[in-house]
C-alpha cells in the first residue's frame, strides 16, 4: 500500500473522531494537478469546524507530512488544510452546501476511506 493512502486513511479517520459528517474522498488523480485525493466533509458550528482542522493538522503533524497551507481556520466558514498529495476542505454546514465542491469535481471518483478502515 502506498504512503498517501496510509496517509489518507489517518485523517479520515481524525476527521471522523471529531465527528466530521459526510465525509467524502475524491480521487483526484489525472483530474487535478494539485493533489491527488480531496477531503470533503463539515462541522455542525465554527468551534466544530476548528477542532476537525486541527484534528487534521495534529494528524499530519505526527505522521511527518508538512502541512503547506491551513487557510480560513479564523473563519471557521471554509478551512482548507494543504497537505501535498492530500488537500481537506473542511467547510461549516451552510458553506458546504453552498459551495458543493463534489458537483464542481462530478468527474472525479468517490473513494469508501472510511468503509476501509471500518472493516
Amino acid at each position: 500500500m502506498n504512503k498517501t493512502r496510509d496517509i489518507l486513511k489517518q485523517v479520515v479517520k481524525a476527521a471522523d473522531d471529531k465527528r466530521a459528517e459526510d465525509i467524502m474522498v475524491l480521487n483526484m488523480q489525472g483530474i487535478s494537478l494539485v493533489a491527488d485525493y480531496f477531503l470533503i466533509c463539515h462541522g455542525n458550528s465554527e468551534k466544530q469546524v476548528q477542532a476537525i482542522a486541527r484534528e487534521l493538522k495534529d494528524t499530519a503533524d505526527k505522521a511527518n507530512i508538512e502541512v503547506k497551507k491551513l487557510e480560513g481556520f479564523d473563519e471557521a466558514k471554509w478551512i482548507l488544510v494543504d497537505m501535498g498529495d492530500i488537500i481537506a476542505h473542511v467547510f461549516h454546514r451552510d458553506e458546504r452546501s453552498y459551495y458543493n465542491l463534489e458537483r464542481l469535481w462530478g468527474d472525479a471518483p468517490t473513494e469508501d476511506i472510511l468503509g476501509e478502515i471500518l472493516q
